[in-house]
């Protein structure tokens, strides 16, 4: 058994991609210290719409990205995952076959935030994320589950690499490899988890704050593919 952050970025900026590259490889370390010391085995990198591959001794690199489809964001973990996407370019049917054709898994990510992926009648995807920014969410999450008999998985989300592990997911698995994470994901043989400690509940507290000021009205500003309206409070 194998408890591995199946959602984490190495840049906590968009934008300036030259800038952003040198970058990488610095918080790819940031970001596995805190996975080995959370007690976690390993971390899928999903950057937006590139993937770095990456390697540690500290924890195993699971290859992946998130691509930005026409309804929200969608992630792609496994041994191929594709090496740049254009933010827009794909609808979800087309990345989930983008990422069988490359023996990955395709997860919707965080289905109750910037996404309306949940509002299509059929989801052909490998698994459903709950998300480590917004655990609030879980229980719509678990129904969208069971609604299309998809399994769980968890992912923290981190941007900041201080943010990893917040969320992550138990693989029954012989070896942690690429292939073998698909493969467990697709058979089921994986659970979410969502640390509770003092630290992340007082983190939670904080960006639950910071996105009220900034979206008071529980909507996104601006809009841009995948976006879609915030769960109901009297939901979460």
């Amino acid at each position: 058994m194998f408890a591995v952050d199946l959602h984490a970025h190495t840049r906590f900026f968009h934008g300036h991609r030259a800038l952003g590259d040198r970058f990488d490889p610095y918080g790819f370390r940031l970001l596995t210290r805190v996975i080995d010391a959370r007690g976690l085995d390993g971390v899928a990198t999903t950057n937006h719409d590139y993937y770095t591959r990456f390697s540690s001794a500290r924890a195993t690199a699971i290859p992946g990205i998130e691509i930005s489809t026409t309804r929200g964001h969608v992630l792609v973990i496994g041994p191929d995952p594709p090496t740049e996407t254009v933010p827009g370019e794909y609808t979800p049917a087309e990345v989930v076959e983008l990422a069988h054709d490359r023996d990955c898994a395709a997860i919707v990510a965080h289905p109750y935030r910037d996404s309306t992926i949940k509002e299509l009648e059929e989801l052909p995807f490998d698994a459903i994320e709950i998300n480590g920014k917004h655990p609030r969410t879980e229980r719509l999450v678990q129904r969208l589950a069971e609604r299309h008999d998809l399994p769980l998985v968890g992912g923290s989300d981190a941007h900041y690499p201080f943010e990893a592990g917040r969320a992550y997911t138990r693989i029954d698995a012989a070896e942690l490899t690429p292939e073998s994470v698909v493969e467990a994901i697709r058979d089921g043989r994986v659970e979410p988890r969502v640390a509770t400690g003092r630290f992340d509940r007082g983190l939670r507290r904080l960006y639950r704050e910071i996105h009220s000021r900034k979206h008071p009205d529980g909507l996104l500003a601006e809009a841009s593919p995948g976006i879609g309206e915030a769960p109901d409070a009297t939901d979460s």
